[in-house]
């Protein structure tokens, strides 16, 4: 069945490769697609009620998001997760994350701010499910509604991309991981930085976060 999608900011509908791209790039990032498994263009026409055009053109782009590869005579698959990628993802996000924070604290509108405000109340209670796959979607939603209030396409695209690839080294490892709640958590004081137009302490906090994340997955290793 479809996956519902979200309005675009212009208030257009998306188009049935951008609803494909996004359908299939949040299997991937949440795992439900494995790495280095074969992706089935027919299959996942069907599941998710696209054409093979769409799904095509979705995969375009994800190959160029490194969340899959294509290879000549055989096909195109999930790209495996390298925890050596960690150092150079977090390299990035080290730099953008804090960045972002701070420019959000700063250019959020007013409907931004009331949308924070939401999901802060929905964040704050994470600790209340035992869902690691609802964690790491909650994860995700806060990020992307930070990278949202940058008002900035082209950094917001350029976050999403490397926020997606960490989220699956996260999935490899979330079932080893203690404290995954928490790490969730912390987006609450970050959220309230923003909503409160403090860049300085948002940029901290989000700093904060990327490297906790990092150090506790490389504490697993």
């Amino acid at each position: 069945m479809r996956a519902p999608v979200n309005t675009a900011a212009s208030g257009s509908a998306p188009s049935l490769a951008e609803q494909a791209y996004l359908a299939i790039r949040d299997r991937l990032v949440m795992l439900e697609i494995p790495p280095g498994s074969p992706i089935n263009e027919d299959r996942l026409s069907g599941e998710l009620e696209f054409g093979r055009t769409p799904v095509r053109e979705a995969l375009k782009r994800l190959e160029k998001e490194r969340l899959v590869v294509a290879f000549p005579r055989r096909g195109t698959f999930a790209t495996d997760v390298h925890i050596s990628d960690l150092a150079y993802i977090s390299e990035v996000r080290r730099t953008i994350e804090p960045m972002s924070a701070a420019a959000a604290a700063e250019r959020a509108t007013a409907a931004d701010r009331d949308t924070l405000a939401g999901l802060r109340e929905r964040l704050a209670v994470a600790g209340e499910t035992d869902s690691t796959a609802e964690l790491l979607r909650m994860d995700l939603a806060a990020h992307r509604a930070v990278y949202r209030c940058v008002h900035n396409p082209f950094l917001e695209d350029t976050l999403l991309t490397y926020d997606n690839l960490a989220t699956r080294i996260w999935g490899v490892f979330l079932p080893r991981l203690s404290g995954v709640a928490g790490h969730v958590g912390e987006h609450v004081p970050l959220l309230t930085k923003i909503i409160d137009g403090d860049s300085g302490a948002a940029a901290e906090l989000a700093l904060r976060h990327v490297t906790g994340f990092e150090n506790a997955i490389r504490a697993l290793i």
